[in-house]
């Protein structure tokens, strides 16, 4: 896979070679057979989508803007606040709605090894459960998706506020981590939230590895 820099905004990259959709492509199938449906998400969301939702830190590294029609638009830092909007109206009426996405997201961070302001991720989600899934989720994060890659991870569970989010219940999520990946050695976090529970993984962190 060769990373080329030239001609793009800091923070950002092209990618030349197979290796990221061959990884994306195993994991769907892994989901598939799961049951899990592919949801497509638009990166253009309404501000108020993550108000209380990212985080202070993460708040401040959002890329906001205006339309022509004044109203207050962002590009998606992360998409499980709008997935959980979706178990509140779309789905309100169902329960155990189990999709999976991939998607761009946008964060103004600090550039450095494994993290960047255009990253993709790949998300996990069980919308309305009606029975406890936090060990199935689990398992499917770290037995069928990432063991493969990782054979030597860090299972943290009931750690504080996963990636800077704020909607996690209590506070606590967990973390799957891979000391190899230096400073952002955290792939994936997730945990339960009101209307539902899931994780996320950071895809270019795992390519990094």
């Amino acid at each position: 896979m060769e990373t080329i820099k030239e001609t793009c905004y800091k923070g950002t990259r092209i990618i030349l070679g197979n290796e990221k959709r061959d990884l994306i492509n195993r994991m769907i199938d892994i989901l598939r057979e799961q049951e899990f449906i592919e949801i497509s998400i638009p990166i253009i969301q309404s501000q108020e989508t993550f108000t209380g939702k990212v985080g202070e830190e993460n708040n401040n590294l959002m890329y906001n803007f205006k339309d022509r029609g004044d109203r207050d638009l962002c590009l998606a830092p992360e998409y499980t606040a709008v997935i959980q909007k979706l178990a509140k109206t779309t789905f309100k009426d169902k329960k155990d709605i189990k999709v999976f996405y991939v998607q761009e997201c946008f964060r103004g961070e600090k550039p450095q090894a494994g993290r960047y302001r255009q990253f993709t991720q790949l998300g996990v989600e069980i919308l309305n459960p009606s029975r406890d899934y936090s060990t199935y989720i689990q398992e499917i994060a770290y037995d069928e998706l990432l063991k493969f890659l990782l054979p030597e991870m860090t299972f943290d569970l009931n750690t504080d506020v996963t990636r800077g989010l704020d909607y996690y219940e209590e506070g606590k999520g967990f973390e799957i981590s891979c000391d190899g990946l230096g400073s952002s050695k955290q792939v994936c976090g997730g945990g339960s939230y009101e209307g539902g529970i899931g994780f996320a993984i950071g895809i270019d962190r795992l390519l990094s590895n």
